[in-house]
């Protein structure tokens, strides 16, 4: 009878240690413990740590309270500017409230991700390829406004960030595209150089209109482009003209009477020069390229009709006498 006795002692007291070993639970601290009592959920959760629960009445569920990162598969949808895209995304989520998410819910891992690829599809519908491309905060911010108003409040699920990582456009679209960079980059090239020559013909002019008013300065340019050509090993320069021959020249035909006068000559260059900064100055603005119409009109160019100067007159001559 004593060994009887003992023996069920044993087994009694083993029978209490596995229902106190049972009744111990750990709960870990990104885990808060819902527990159901009986088939009823309690409405309050266990914070971490070490809790007891009741081994057969109670049954624990842990929910993971970390942000977690889900990317949302590919989704393909026409544009409202009828263009046919690819475009996957990534959604971070938590759960805020985890009777909500364990009741209300049955998988809300996988419920998320139904909403996000739903969400994604209408949102392309509604927004056309250059805001895609380029003004992709905007479709974040209404992908994250949706889908936060859909999970959180019944599942108990928060919405935290949504990103776009990628839009795929078709290759006739990129081919396209590329055409038109293209065209606006020869475009833009086109007018900086031309407006450059615009600029180089003022200063041009105006470097003409000051070597003008003296002789020398011509000479002296002629002697430096002498010295310039000089300068090639390779190169033989020939003058067949001396230079006092050419100023001999000059002065039969008139052009030294101005500057042998003195006073206007001195006056006219002075207006001259003055005449030349300014334009010099008015050439050397900035322009504005953004449009081919910007661009100022070339003077000399045939059927360009310039204000305040008269097309000429052709005078026919008369016939000759007999």
């Amino acid at each position: 009878m004593a060994e009887a006795a003992f023996v069920l002692l044993g087994l009694i007291g083993f029978l209490v240690l596995l229902v106190i070993l049972s009744s111990i639970k750990v709960v870990q601290q990104v885990e808060r413990g819902v527990v159901f009592r009986l088939g009823q959920v309690q409405p309050q959760f266990r914070p971490p740590g070490l809790t007891l629960i009741f081994p057969v009445v109670d049954r624990m569920t842990k929910v993971n309270m970390q942000t977690v990162a889900m990317g949302v598969p590919a989704q393909e949808g026409i544009s409202q500017d009828n263009v046919s895209v690819r475009v996957d995304a990534v959604v971070y989520f938590r759960v805020i409230d985890p009777v909500k998410a364990i009741v209300n819910v049955q998988n809300y891992n996988w419920a998320i991700s139904q909403v996000a690829q739903t969400s994604l599809r209408a949102v392309i519908g509604r927004a056309d390829m250059q805001q895609l491309l380029s003004d992709r905060e905007s479709i974040n911010a209404e992908l994250r406004q949706i889908m936060d108003g859909m999970t959180e409040a019944p599942w108990g699920v928060k919405i935290e960030r949504v990103e776009i990582k990628d839009v795929s456009l078709p290759e006739g679209m990129k081919r396209s595209m590329a055409r038109q960079a293209e065209a606006e980059r020869e475009r833009r090239a086109r007018i900086i150089a031309a407006d450059g020559e615009f600029q180089a013909s003022k200063r041009l002019a105006a470097a003409a209109e000051v070597m003008a008013q003296d002789p020398a300065s011509l000479q002296l340019r002629l002697l430096q482009t002498v010295v310039e050509v000089a300068a090639e090993k390779n190169s033989t320069l020939v003058m067949p003209f001396p230079v006092e021959l050419l100023r001999f020249f000059d002065r039969a035909a008139g052009g030294d009477q101005t500057s042998r006068e003195g006073t206007p000559a001195r006056a006219d260059l002075a207006e001259r020069l003055a005449k030349a900064e300014a334009e010099l100055a008015q050439a050397g603005e900035p322009a504005s390229i953004d449009s081919a119409d910007k661009v100022p009109p070339m003077s000399g160019m045939e059927g360009a009709e310039q204000p305040g100067i008269a097309p000429p007159v052709h005078q026919e001559e008369p016939p000759a006498q007999r």
